[in-house]
This record gives C-alpha cells, sequence and structure tokens, in this order.
C-alpha cells in the first residue's frame, strides 16, 4: 500500500528533530539572555489548535526541568479572561509563550497583547517572522520548519511537522530557563539537550514498530462510529492531538479526555464498543491506565494501549497495543506517543478514501486558514478591561 501524503510526512519527522535542535539551542540562547530569564517567576504558555496541545504537553517540562509554575492555556481563554489577573510577582517576572507556527492566528495574536498589556514578557514562538503574532511580540522565537521534500509541497495535510518544531521549543526554552536560573546544572542542560536530540532515533524505532500496527487496527475497528483518546500528564495534550488528527485526516467524531476523567463520564457511554486509546509514556500515570484500560475491555470498549513495552496490562485484559520506544524523561514523551494515533489516522483516512480537512467543501474554505471560522482575520480585542 502506498504511503499517503500525511504517512509521507510523519516519515520527515526524525529527520526534522535532527535538523531542529542545535539551531534552536542557537536561537532560544539569543532570544532569552539572563537578564530576562533571571527575573521570570511563572511561566504562560498559550495558542490555538495544536499549537495548544503542545503547550499542554510543555507543563510538566517547565516545572520538573525550569522549576517554574506553568499555566498552559487556549489563547481565547488567557488573552479574554485570565491576562488581566497576572499575578503581582514583580516586574517582568511572568513569561508569556504564545505559539503558532503560521504566526497568524487572531486569537494567538490577541493573547500575546493583551498578556504584554498587563505587564507579561511576551514572546511569539513562531515560523513566520513577519507575521501578526510577530508584531504583537516583544521576544520572537523562531520555529521555521525546514522545507519538506519537493513532491510534497504545495499540500495541505494534517500538521505535525509545526507540532514538533513547536513541542522542540518548548522542551528547550524550558531546559534553557532552568540552566539560566541555576536549577539545572550545565551539565544537567546539555545532557537533556542530547536527550532531545537523540528522540531522532526513538521517533525512528517508534514509527516502524506502530506503523503495521497501527494499520492492522485501522482496517479492524473501519466500521468505528466514534474515538475516544485518553491521556494524563503530559499526554492529555496527546490525547487532543491525536483527536485532532482524527478529525483532520478522516473526518471522524472524535474527543479527547484525562484519562481518570474517563472512568467518570465515557465509562457510561451507550455505544459498548466505541474504539477508545489509552495514551502513556509509562510514568506516574501507569498504575491508573492498568486500571481504567481494564474497565474499557469489561464493558466492551474496543481498547488500545500505546506506549512503552514497560507498560503492562493484566494477563486477562485483552488490548491493542501501539508501542513506543523506551524513554527515561516523561516531559519529553509527547513526541513519540503522537506518532502511533497519527498513523492510525492516516491509515483509517486512506481506507475510507476521505479527502483531508473534508477537501474544505460543504461551505468551508481553505482562505484565512478556514474560510467562515476566521481563523486569521477575526475580530481582535484591544484591552484587557
Amino acid at each position: 500500500m502506498s504511503r499517503t501524503p500525511l504517512h509521507q510526512q510523519i516519515d520527515t519527522l526524525p529527520a526534522l528533530v535532527r535538523d531542529m535542535v542545535e539551531r534552536l539551542v542557537t536561537e532560544i540562547a539569543a532570544a532569552l539572555p539572563y537578564s530576562l530569564c533571571e527575573k521570570v517567576r511563572r511561566v504562560f504558555v498559550t495558542g490555538c489548535g495544536d499549537s495548544h496541545h503542545a503547550a499542554l504537553n510543555s507543563e510538566l517540562a517547565f516545572e520538573k526541568l525550569a522549576g517554574l509554575p506553568c499555566e498552559p492555556m487556549t489563547a481565547m481563554q488567557f488573552g479574554r479572561y485570565a491576562a488581566r489577573f497576572l499575578p503581582d510577582t514583580g516586574p517582568r517576572s511572568s513569561l508569556v509563550l504564545a505559539v503558532s507556527v503560521s504566526g497568524q492566528v487572531s486569537r494567538t495574536a490577541e493573547a500575546l497583547a493583551l498578556g504584554r498589556q498587563a505587564g507579561g514578557v511576551a514572546v511569539a514562538v513562531t515560523g513566520n517572522s513577519a507575521g501578526a503574532l510577530a508584531t504583537e511580540a516583544e521576544v520572537i522565537l523562531p520555529t521555521a520548519v525546514p522545507p519538506l521534500p519537493a513532491e510534497l509541497q504545495g499540500m495541505i495535510v494534517p500538521g505535525t511537522r509545526s507540532y514538533v518544531a513547536s513541542q522542540l521549543a518548548l522542551y528547550l526554552t524550558a531546559v534553557h530557563l532552568g540552566e539560566q536560573r541555576g536549577h539545572l546544572t550545565h551539565r544537567a542542560a546539555n545532557r537533556l539537550r542530547q536527550a532531545l536530540a537523540q528522540m531522532a532515533e526513538l521517533m525512528e524505532e517508534t514509527i516502524a514498530r506502530s506503523d503495521p500496527l497501527a494499520r492492522q487496527l485501522a482496517a479492524a475497528w473501519l466500521d468505528g462510529r466514534e474515538f475516544v483518546f485518553c491521556g494524563a500528564g503530559p499526554n492529555f495534550g496527546t490525547a487532543l492531538f491525536s483527536a485532532a488528527k482524527l478529525i483532520e485526516a478522516a473526518g471522524d467524531t472524535a474527543v479527547a479526555q484525562d484519562t481518570e476523567e474517563w472512568a467518570h463520564l465515557q465509562y457510561f457511554g451507550k455505544q459498548a464498543n466505541t474504539p477508545t486509546f489509552f495514551i502513556s509514556a509509562g510514568g506516574r500515570d501507569t498504575s491508573r491506565v492498568r486500571e481504567v484500560a481494564t474497565a474499557a475491555v469489561h464493558i466492551g470498549r474496543r481498547t488500545a494501549v500505546i506506549g512503552p513495552d514497560s507498560l503492562e496490562m493484566a494477563a486477562d485484559t485483552a488490548v491493542a497495543r501501539l508501542p513506543t520506544a523506551p524513554l527515561s524523561q516523561e516531559c519529553f514523551s509527547p513526541l513519540l506517543t503522537c506518532l502511533p494515533g497519527t498513523l492510525f489516522a492516516a491509515y483509517r483516512a486512506q481506507f475510507l478514501g476521505e479527502p483531508y480537512f473534508r477537501g474544505f467543501g460543504g461551505g468551508r474554505s481553505a482562505a484565512g486558514g478556514g474560510g467562515i471560522s476566521r481563523i486569521r482575520d477575526s475580530e481582535r480585542v484591544k484591552s484587557s478591561e
């Protein structure tokens, strides 16, 4: 079976990591000097869509590696509700990281402008240094991705490269802040940077192992009508991202849920055989993933677990496995755990013959990121008052 454009984009991700890590380390050091880092007391990370998912995935890294409280939010939530209540922890102590590779999303630019207006240090994490987001920024952290191979250029494909680039930038920013503020030694910070550079090999291993299994699962669950993706900690964002790729690629109804919250809500869903994925790095959520996956199987859910082999299920719990390579740093795990669900989405779209983004038909348009949804040209609030 041929590799679709989404498959081919996934295949480029390890090379993308190899291309970007060293450059990002240099860019971050230049953008965030010690004089800025030493004053930071709290980090806010905001964005829309995949950029919001990357923000959620970064929370643990900022708290563990930078030693700073971190609040990830949607751009709508941060800009229109939270920005005017930034904590009074001193001048230039709130670091606001607004993520948008396109740099043209109205809500994200609005959020950064309102965060800056409220006294936050406004950083645009973007691949577009001339876009609307960069215009509102005090600091620009460039995340432009290298060009795709010629045969893939110009195609509108569910995004994976921009998501990985944003995650790398946020993780490396957390490491940089930790080092500059004395939370990490220089040696420890460099080990973490090296671990991120080595993610390329682990991504290759994950793709190689999970690809054929994702294909088998997509074929077996072709009659699925709705899909649920569950994650916790750094992988709640992965659950959202995985559901998003299935919506974008195949047009299915797909939702994301916190692993624990599934037991309080989706557990009572009427459709017994709803395909349900549990995503974990085999870290602090392990015991609960085992319990909840067992419950899902018991009530008839078609259940899959995305995670390393060390994430063992009970012998009598029949779940499909989509394996990821083993990893020591749970906070970096979304770079691996995002891959199997995206492969599943790619195969499902291929089997169904479904055009990505519904071909922007049915009243939609590719213009401005979606047409009437006005992602890039919607009305912006100018003041947090």
